[in-house]
């Protein structure tokens, strides 16, 4: 699997989403958890994910920050940087949720409906900012792992989400009624459905192929 951008570009991406995260909550006053949702709804993060140079290494944090206001709440932000040395926890949270989401592949949307929400990542900031990367990438998969076994498909959850029946999705995509149930019970991979089958299900449901998909944590 080919990673959305360089690692060259990874410091970048890493203190930019720090610094995004940074300025929303300690010089404009959102909360951390919803302004991350505000960042994941407004495409930036898709953006972000799929390695556009314009926003992984850019843009500022705090310009960041500023379209993702601009695209959800209809105007730009008019505080200054206080630009501290010292990185707060809101810095850390998304400093090293950028390494984890270009390590692991997930978008970040998969990582905090799976257990990493923002609040989790800032639990985690007084025992893990000062250790090594990897311990928090260890209890990352962890938890993400956890919460894929115990919940359910993202087809079943996007579905019912629509208020649209198994046999509803299977008559509007042409996909018979049986591998409908099997890809939501896991019994059979999504993942390896043939392109056309995901095409169609996302056409119906108003969602991207790669919100079918599942996660996949070696």
């Amino acid at each position: 699997m080919t990673r959305a951008y360089e690692e060259t570009y990874l410091d970048d991406a890493m203190n930019n989403l720090g610094d995004m995260l940074d300025y929303a909550v300690n010089d404009c006053g959102f909360d951390a958890e919803d302004f991350f949702g505000h960042f994941i709804v407004s495409g930036v993060a898709d953006a972000f994910e799929r390695g556009s140079p314009k926003y992984v290494a850019g843009l500022s944090g705090p310009e960041l920050a500023s379209e993702v206001i601009y695209r959800t709440l209809h105007f730009r932000p008019d505080k200054p940087s206080a630009e501290n040395i010292d990185k707060s926890p809101e810095y850390w949270a998304g400093w090293i949720l950028a390494y984890y989401q270009w390590q692991s592949f997930l978008r970040f949307s998969d990582i905090l409906k799976n257990g990493l929400t923002l609040n989790r990542v800032l639990s985690l900031y007084p025992t893990l900012h000062e250790a090594d990367i990897s311990k928090f990438v260890t209890i990352a998969d962890r938890s993400i792992k956890s919460n894929i076994k115990a919940g359910v498909s993202n087809l079943q959850r996007i579905r019912k989400a629509g208020g649209m029946t198994q046999k509803e999705l299977a008559e509007a995509s042409g996909t018979a009624l049986r591998m409908v149930q099997l890809y939501e019970q896991r019994k059979q991979d999504i993942n390896k459905a043939q392109a056309i089958t995901l095409a169609r299900m996302a056409h119906v449901l108003g969602c991207f192929v790669e919100d079918l998909l599942e996660i996949d944590i070696a």
